[in-house]
């Protein structure tokens, strides 16, 4: 797990417009699954544009302090990375 929000943003970059599975906290001990592709980064936010047969919205942004706090989970399948970034 990447200890600082530069290092989370750096190892999304190395990503940007890759396919992408989430797990993000729904609250009320939910959990919601989407996937999609990396599709833009900010300052704050990264931007996911969701796969439409499986989603109603199109797009969903996450800050990286939500990786950060293990609030939403990544993961790459085309890299088999599961542990998302830079473990150390």
């Amino acid at each position: 797990m990447a200890k600082t929000l530069i290092e989370i943003k750096q190892g999304l970059e190395c990503q940007l417009g890759n396919r992408l599975k989430l797990k993000a906290n729904g609250g009320r001990r939910k959990t919601i699954e989407r996937s999609g592709i990396l599709a833009e980064m900010y300052p704050s936010v990264f931007v996911v544009e969701l796969d439409q047969d499986e989603n109603a919205f199109e797009r969903v942004s996450y800050s990286y302090a939500d990786v950060l706090t293990e609030t939403v989970e990544l993961s790459f399948p085309d890299e088999r990375t599961v542990a998302l970034l830079m473990e150390q």
